[in-house]
């Protein structure tokens, strides 16, 4: 999710602990800054690995197994910038950060995008498609709230924080199984034997979907809005991406090893692009649901096989790609 979604529930968990010190905005804080501290994986870059970063972000610091420590660390940092100013001793600063720093991991893998919280024991990407990495509807109740439960006579409206931090993406598990229910209804409509199908919400709602799913020889790419009826917007397929399409490529290449690092970053939902036979997309991503228009993707290089990688990222015309979104929703 977004920092300030992170950051707003380790603040909630610590509001909720039941300490009388938990009142205090300036402990609530220790909660808010735990929260976002596990991103702090983004800065693990490097210059002649340009797929490093997708291995290592969501990865140790986002682990089940790593909350004690990453909460002792931020404990102990940030217990003489805040605890001590709030009369807090060094125990309690570490207990209110780990309580920041547990959310962290958890709500990420609410999301689409894939986090390692078994990590060391798998490499698994745990995506749960339920929430989208930005939903208002999501973070403004929380934030008000919270906001209301500092006030004096507003306390009450801490558990209500903490309930809304659990009901929605109860909502959204429940609209990802209805929309997937949908997807397979598609599938068996155009006579396709399905060997595998998910739904991701769209930008910001849990409303519109994006359908994915597979068959023999091609990926199919819709959107369904699940509101009181079902609403299926059709959309495109690609051909699975099979090694025979890119006949150069060796397997003992460098390049060959960085395409099944990404083919496990995008959990295999990968394809040639269509309009460029060396460039390979992350199908899962699009501003729009039922199109193809991927976000990220690699390109491979003939002349260069032991060379990485190009990584690229892919902006379109955002504000008419929201435009669209928004009828989709509303029509």
């Amino acid at each position: 999710m977004d920092p300030l979604t992170q950051g707003l529930l380790g603040a909630v968990a610590v509001r909720n602990s039941g300490s009388k010190v938990a009142k205090r905005g300036g402990v609530v804080l220790l909660g808010f800054l735990a929260g976002m501290a596990a991103d702090l994986d983004v800065i693990i870059r490097s210059t002649s690995d340009p797929l490093l970063f997708l291995e290592y972000h969501r990865q140790f610091t986002h682990s089940l197994i790593f909350i004690p420590l990453g909460g002792l660390i931020c404990g102990l940092v940030l217990h003489k910038l805040i605890g001590q100013r709030n009369a807090l001793s060094w125990q309690q600063s570490v207990l209110f950060c780990t309580l920041g720093y547990a959310t962290h991991a958890l709500l990420d893998a609410c999301t689409t995008y894939g986090t390692q919280l078994y990590w060391p024991f798998s490499n698994e990407r745990v995506a749960w498609n339920i929430m989208s990495i930005i939903d208002p509807l999501y973070t403004l109740p929380i934030a008000g709230l919270l906001i209301l439960s500092l006030r004096k006579h507003w306390r009450s409206a801490a558990p209500f924080a903490l309930f809304w931090m659990f009901a929605y993406p109860t909502l959204g598990w429940w609209q990802r199984d209805r929309a997937e229910a949908a997807g397979h209804e598609l599938a068996a409509s155009r006579g396709h034997l399905v060997h595998s199908l998910e739904a991701k919400p769209s930008f910001g709602n849990i409303l519109l979907w994006k359908i994915v799913y597979r068959t023999d020889t091609a990926y199919y790419i819709d959107a369904v809005r699940v509101g009181r009826e079902p609403k299926i917007f059709p959309g495109n397929s690609i051909p699975l991406l099979i090694l025979s399409d890119i006949p150069w490529l060796r397997a003992d290449s460098r390049q060959a090893t960085d395409l099944e690092r990404f083919r496990w970053f995008s959990k295999g939902y990968i394809a040639l692009d269509p309009n460029n036979p060396q460039r390979i997309i992350d199908i899962r991503y699009s501003l729009l649901p039922n199109e193809l228009d991927a976000l990220w993707s690699i390109e491979l290089s003939p002349d260069t096989p032991n060379k990485p990688v190009i990584y690229q990222t892919h902006r379109s015309d955002g504000k008419e790609k929201l435009r669209q979104l928004w009828q989709m929703l509303t029509q």
